[in-house]
């Protein structure tokens, strides 16, 4: 199939090289022309595992490329998603510009097309913004009628950064929203060689799926955390609990994100949270399950925080400061909230991600970091090393194999907080102190 894609982010990005790897004819489509020469020179704009390989190999064999113009996109291909991001206003709901930007220039490519076109919206937006601007945008500026003279979809996506290109290739489902059945079988036949069960609903169905998904994965971390707060202060081993408890799958409970450790973050879960809290608040609803959850994921980085100034050293060191190891985004990361904290205190820091490096940023991370954080940019070292010969309490901010070793390098006086159960080593002589064990 020819499939044109825009948004070459995340979800963008594996969306192309995933879908040429599988044989298509993909067009990636983005208004930043370092991300268009980036993927035309056969290089991915993003650090994922395994993305890179795919993007050079399918830009290769000439199954993907990019352009920053929508009508030459829109022109030689049949299907079009749409994956750019829905960043939270201050009030907490979603930021629709970009969806609704893509959507008139979809509508004006599709204008001037003959052939029918499919649009598939994959970024994530609550239930109702089909029907309320997708929709209507794209009939307004192409002048045609959904349904007859093009189709629509919804199709959320469940990728985890760190390992989007195997949900990908290995998704726990797929999630078809639709308005008419010729769109939905057009998107399934890329689906088809997947070994996951297709679902296909209607348009808000399919919209509220990820809210659902996404807001319980973050009441499970929230609950953990708790459990292994208190678990602490009784002298029990909290991941020992939560092992236990997790052996009891009659009752649809996972064990992803139930083992206790330091905040959650990133570019969905609390956004997401925000967007279902400003929904209820606008039909005087209350939810207060859902919105005790950012609290209490504020109170986790509060209790790392503190963690960290009991200790009594002002020289600190934090290794890894992305919001998860494996990628380089630092959109709602806990670690820069402890970073900017830690700051505001007076404390002398450096801070080592391998992941994050300034000159190879680009987009929206390049944005955030030199215009956002400049000032945490600066604290920024090569190495593992160069923190361990300043800080005097060290931080394991997230679980990248680089650090595995750390515990055995600190030196005498050295004390290390870890956020993420880089060891299963108890600590001896108060030298180690876990956030929830």
């Amino acid at each position: 199939m020819r499939v044109s894609i825009f948004g070459l982010g995340y979800v963008g990005t594996v969306s192309a090289g995933c879908l040429a790897h599988d044989g298509h004819e993909v067009v990636g489509v983005d208004p930043l022309p370092t991300k268009v020469d980036l993927i035309n020179r056969g290089q991915s704009p993003i650090i994922e595992a395994e993305i890179g390989e795919i993007v050079a190999a399918t830009v290769t064999a000439g199954r993907l490329r990019a352009t920053g113009d929508p009508v030459e996109a829109i022109h030689q291909t049949e299907l079009s998603f749409v994956c750019v991001g829905t960043p939270s206003q201050p009030n907490g709901n979603l930021d629709l510009r970009f969806i609704r930007r893509i959507c008139e220039q979809i509508g004006q490519a599709v204008k001037s097309k003959a052939a029918r076109h499919t649009v598939v919206i994959r970024s994530t937006i609550l239930p109702g913004t089909m029907h309320k601007i997708v929709i209507p945008t794209l009939e307004e500026f192409s002048g045609k009628k959904v349904g007859v003279d093009f189709g629509v979809c919804n199709n959320p996506e469940f990728l985890r950064e760190g390992s989007a290109v195997k949900d990908f290739r290995c998704p726990p489902k797929t999630v078809i929203g639709e308005l008419d059945r010729s769109s939905g079988d057009l998107l399934a036949t890329l689906y088809e060689k997947l070994d996951a069960p297709v679902i296909r609903t209607d348009l808000e169905t399919a919209e509220m799926v990820k809210y659902v998904d996404n807001s319980w994965h973050a009441l499970k971390i929230g609950f953990a955390n708790e459990i292994g707060n208190l678990s602490k202060s009784l002298g029990v081993d909290a991941h020992e609990v939560m092992k236990i408890f997790c052996q009891d799958r009659k009752l649809n409970i996972s064990a992803a994100y139930l083992l206790p450790g330091f905040a959650f973050g990133g570019s969905c879960l609390p956004k997401d949270l925000r967007a279902l809290s400003y929904q209820a608040k606008t039909r005087d609803l209350q939810l207060p399950i859902l919105s005790s959850i950012l609290p209490s994921n504020e109170m986790q980085i509060a209790r790392g925080v503190q963690l960290i100034t009991e200790k009594g050293h002002t020289r600190v060191g934090i290794l890894g400061f992305s919001f998860k190891a494996g990628t380089d985004d630092l959109r709602e990361s806990p670690l820069i909230e402890v970073i900017e904290r830690l700051i505001g205190k007076g404390y002398d820091l450096r801070i080592y991600d391998k992941n994050v490096n300034v000159a190879s940023l680009v987009g929206a991370n390049r944005d955030f970091i030199l215009n956002h954080i400049p000032h945490i940019s600066k604290l920024m070292v090569g190495g593992i090393d160069a923190v361990l010969n300043h800080a005097q309490t060290v931080v394991i901010g997230n679980k990248d194999p680089d650090f595995f070793g750390v515990p055995e390098r600190l030196r005498e006086g050295q004390l290390l907080v870890d956020f993420v159960r880089i060891t299963e080593g108890r600590s001896r002589n108060g030298k180690y102190d876990g956030i929830c064990w």
